[in-house]
């Protein structure tokens, strides 16, 4: 499968990937999360340069992941803000941060606290949210979830398999 093909796959992940599968789109929603809304900003904190900018801009409008809104008339200037489809990445984004400040950081000095905003009903303390499940509110762990594969993600894994039918595997 060709990485411009993903976005066809049956698998939700490959999918989801070929929209915000890249650093610079992630960058951006990273700011976005914190509350960034003009391009000018999303050029400057992200390091990017504008066309990057405006090209993962444009393709998370198009997605339907942000949305784009006048803000100026002369001249006419827009501000971007999360949809409903994208403030569902909060999880994703929250998770691979706490990713990040274990191994790719220093966990003893993180660039960010997460905070339970009391504001809003939480308790006011530093958090590090966790997966649990829904029917029954238990932690989940990477070995507590069975995957069962659907029709067409199993069709697509078997006709990417090897003759012996092995895969995903390598030889050495």
């Amino acid at each position: 499968m060709r990485w411009s093909d993903i976005g066809d796959s049956a698998c939700s992940i490959a999918r989801a990937l070929a929209i915000v599968g890249d650093r610079w789109t992630m960058l951006v929603l990273r700011e976005a999360f914190f509350g960034v809304r003009r391009f000018e900003d999303f050029q400057r904190l992200t390091g990017a340069s504008p066309r990057l900018v405006s090209d993962r801009l444009a393709k998370l409008v198009a997605e339907g992941v942000m949305d784009k809104r006048p803000y100026q008339d002369r001249p006419v200037r827009h501000e971007y803000r999360l949809t409903a489809k994208g403030r569902e990445l909060h999880p994703v984004m929250v998770m691979l941060s706490l990713w990040g400040q274990r191994w790719m950081g220093d966990p003893a000095r993180p660039p960010v606290r997460l905070v339970h905003r009391a504001d809003r009903g939480g308790c006011g303390r530093a958090t590090r949210p966790t997966l649990v499940c829904a029917e029954c509110a238990g932690p989940i762990a990477p070995g507590d979830i069975a995957v069962e594969f659907s029709p067409a993600y199993a069709a697509e894994r078997a006709a990417r398999a090897d003759p012996e039918g092995r895969a995903g595997t390598q030889d050495s």
